[in-house]
């Protein structure tokens, strides 16, 4: 990856491309940040674990469609963005930069 933004980051690996299978995403911490992975297909994608409307882990909602549903109160969240698809949250999640590196997953800090 070129450009000054991922100049700026520190790879971490995160996990093996093996724990993660579509529409079963799993929770993670790397270096005390909790994160969410999610799989669709060939792209792998990590958001902060926490939804920013409640005390929920995204990482044990439901995928579809390209979003994330936390399973508390169903707010919707791009997994490519972490936007705000659906209410009630009005705040965005944090979505983490992914690389692959051979079978790791390495995320962006």
């Amino acid at each position: 990856m070129s450009g000054s933004h991922s100049d700026t980051l520190r790879w971490v690996r995160a996990a093996c491309l093996d724990d993660l299978s579509d529409d079963d995403p799993i929770g993670i911490v790397v270096e005390g940040i909790e994160i969410a992975l999610f799989r669709d297909g060939d792209r792998i994608f990590a958001l902060s674990d926490r939804c920013t409307h409640g005390d929920a882990k995204l990482s044990e909602g439901y995928v579809e469609d390209g979003c994330i549903e936390c399973p508390l109160h169903q707010a919707l969240f791009d997994l490519a963005t972490g936007e705000v698809r659906r209410g009630p949250a009005v705040e965005p999640v944090r979505a983490f930069n992914v690389q692959l590196d051979g079978d790791d997953i390495v995320v962006g800090l």
